[in-house]
C-alpha cells in the first residue's frame, strides 16, 4: 500500500498498503498487482564494515519517511503481475518540507489524472469529462510513523540490508523488513542510498516469495517543479461535470462498534462515514500494514457470499455479522483479516 508513499485512496492499494504510494494506487487503478521476482541483487561486500548494515529499523524507516517530504521529483513508476499484466504512471511530486503537491497521469489503461495538496485530491476523468474531488487526511505515507512511545514496528518487524543495487540509474540499499509473526507481510525495499527515497518495493509472503512489486523506471530527482503550477491545475475545467465524495470523520465507537480484543500491532488510525452509500470505513495500520474494515447494512433480499478473496498481496475477507455486511481488505495475510472479522461487535 514507494516514495511519497501516501495511501491509496481508491480501494486498490488502500487495500494496499502494503505499502505503494498514493499515486501509485490512485493513478494506476488497480486492485492489486502480484509481482515479478526481482533481478538479482548486489550483496555486501564483507570488508567494507558494518556502517549502514548497523542501522535500526527505526533509523531505516526514519530515513525513508523524511525522503518523501524533503525531495522533489519526477519519474515513471511501473506496477508488474506475475499474470502477465503490467501498468505505470507519470508522477510529479513537488514539496518544501512542510506540503506536498503530487500529480499522477496513467501512462496505460483508462486516462486518468490525479493531484493531490496535501488532503485535497481531484481526479480528472478525460473521456467523460468529469472531476472527482475529495478530502483525506494525509495519512499513509511509507512507512507510518507515529510517535516514538507509539511505534510498535520494532516490535513486530525486524530490518536489515541485505544488498544493493541500482534503480533507474541510481544506487540504492535494499533493505528486508521480515515480520516476526504471521499476521503481517514482509517488504523488500531499495532505498536510494544518498536520500533515502524509496525507488522500489516487494511485498513477500511467509515464504518469501514476490507477491506484488512497484519500482521507479526512470526518475529525476530534485527537479525544480514549482508547487504552485501544480497547484493551478486542480482547477475545474469549463463544462466538466464534478462528483464530489462525502465522507465525515468519526469513530468506530461513535457509531456503536468496537473490537473485543484488538490485533496485536495495529491500531486505530481514522474512521469515515459515507452517508449516501451507507457504509462505515474503519482503518487500522501497524506503520506499515494496513487494515480496512467496511460495514454496511445486510440486505437479506440481496444475499452475498461469504469468502476470503486474494489478488496478489491484497486479501478480501466478507462475513456477514448479525445484521450487517463487513467486508475486510488488506495487504495482510487472511488470518489477520480472520482476526479482525472475529473481534468485530455490535455494542449499540
Amino acid at each position: 500500500m514507494v516514495p511519497g508513499m501516501a495511501r491509496p485512496l481508491l480501494p486498490a492499494f488502500a487495500r494496499r498498503r502494503g505499502i505503494v504510494a498514493f499515486w501509485a494506487a490512485a493513478a494506476l487503478g488497480l486492485a492489486s498487482a502480484q509481482a515479478l521476482a526481482a533481478s538479482p541483487a548486489r550483496m555486501p561486500d564483507p570488508r567494507q564494515g558494518g556502517g549502514q548494515s548497523e542501522r535500526s529499523i527505526n533509523e531505516w524507516l526514519v530515513r525513508m519517511h523524511d525522503a518523501s517530504s524533503q525531495r522533489s521529483y519526477v519519474g515513471t513508476f511501473v506496477v508488474s503481475s506475475s499474470n502477465g499484466a503490467m501498468a505505470s504512471a507519470r508522477i510529479w511530486h513537488a514539496c518544501d518540507g512542510q506540503r506536498q503537491v503530487e500529480r499522477v497521469e496513467t501512462l496505460s489503461g483508462e486516462r486518468r489524472s490525479t493531484i493531490r495538496r496535501d488532503d485535497e485530491v481531484v481526479t480528472f476523468l478525460p473521456e467523460s469529462h468529469t472531476v472527482r474531488t475529495e478530502r483525506r487526511e494525509a495519512q499513509g505515507l511509507f512507512p507510518e510513523l507515529m510517535k516514538a512511545e507509539e511505534s510498535v514496528i520494532p516490535d513486530f518487524y525486524t530490518a536489515r540490508r541485505v544488498g544493493s543495487d541500482r534503480v533507474a540509474g541510481f544506487d540504492a540499499d535494499i533493505v528486508q523488513l521480515l515480520p516476526r509473526d504471521g499476521l503481517r507481510f514482509g517488504y523488500r525495499i531499495w532505498s536510494e542510498k544518498k536520500s533515502g527515497l524509496v525507488v522500489k518495493l516487494q511485498t513477500l509472503d511467509d515464504s518469501g516469495r514476490v507477491l506484488e512489486q512497484a519500482a521507479f523506471s526512470e526518475l529525476q530527482l530534485d527537479v525544480p517543479l514549482r508547487m504552485e503550477r501544480l497547484v493551478q491545475m486542480m482547477s475545474v475545467p469549463e463544462g466538466w461535470h464534478v462528483e464530489r465524495a462525502e465522507a465525515a470523520k468519526t469513530s468506530a465507537v461513535n457509531e456503536g462498534w468496537g473490537l473485543k480484543q484488538p490485533v496485536p500491532g495495529f491500531r486505530a488510525m481514522n474512521c469515515y462515514k459515507r452517508p449516501v452509500e451507507g457504509v462505515l470505513q474503519c482503518i487500522f495500520s501497524d506503520g506499515l500494514a494496513s487494515v480496512s474494515l467496511f460495514i454496511e447494512n445486510y440486505d437479506p433480499q440481496h444475499p452475498r457470499q461469504e469468502g476470503v478473496f486474494a489478488t496478489g498481496a491484497t486479501h478480501t475477507l466478507t462475513r456477514q455479522v448479525q445484521d450487517w455486511w463487513v467486508t475486510a481488505v488488506g495487504e495482510v495475510p487472511p488470518q489477520t483479516l480472520r482476526a479482525f472479522s472475529l473481534s468485530l461487535e455490535r455494542r449499540k
